[in-house]
């Protein structure tokens, strides 16, 4: 079978991260996968935060499991020591779908280079908040941007088996 199908195949979210960082350059070769993504009209308008600062990682985790509702301790990231957090340009109608695809390309090419991933959801509410728009305003980010998702990544601490896809989920005519 063709390898980029059998990568397909073999992706799963990883929920369980050792706490080794994941080199720059292997980091650096996910996002350029990302930013090869698919975008309506070829606006390409989803932007990529890399974060592999913990002081920051940490910060944004909290957000994070405040909205969540989790306990205090809880990690909505699973121990992941990097994330590269989506955002999509408001302005282009398609923000939501083409930064989807930026998410499925970082999460593939993570994978395809021996590096767990998962997507981690309320990005959106993040940086919506007055906190999440100092991250921006920090990182000198300017427009008007929604989060779309985090995705976490590192060395997965355990392999993930492959759990057989559903049945009745496509229609011929």
């Amino acid at each position: 079978m063709n390898e980029i199908i059998n990568a397909m195949k073999g992706r799963r979210s990883i929920r369980n991260f050792k706490p080794d960082m994941v080199p720059k350059e292997v980091i650096d070769e996910i996002i350029e996968a990302g930013l090869f993504a698919a975008s309506g009209r070829n606006k390409q308008g989803a932007i990529i935060i890399s974060v592999t600062d913990k002081e920051l990682r940490d910060r944004i985790m909290e957000m994070n499991r405040k909205i969540g509702g989790w306990d205090e301790g809880f990690d909505p990231f699973y121990g992941a020591p990097a994330m590269l957090i989506v955002l999509g340009d408001k302005s282009v109608p398609t923000f939501v779908y083409d930064g989807s695809l930026v998410m499925g390309n970082l999460m593939l090419a993570a994978h395809t280079l021996g590096i767990g991933s998962c997507w981690i959801h309320r990005a959106k509410q993040e940086f919506e908040s007055e906190e999440g728009k100092a991250i921006l305003k920090e990182l000198g980010i300017e427009g008007e941007f929604e989060g779309i998702g985090h995705c976490a990544i590192g060395y997965p601490a355990e392999e993930k088996d492959i759990i057989p896809r559903k049945e009745n989920r496509v229609f011929y005519k």
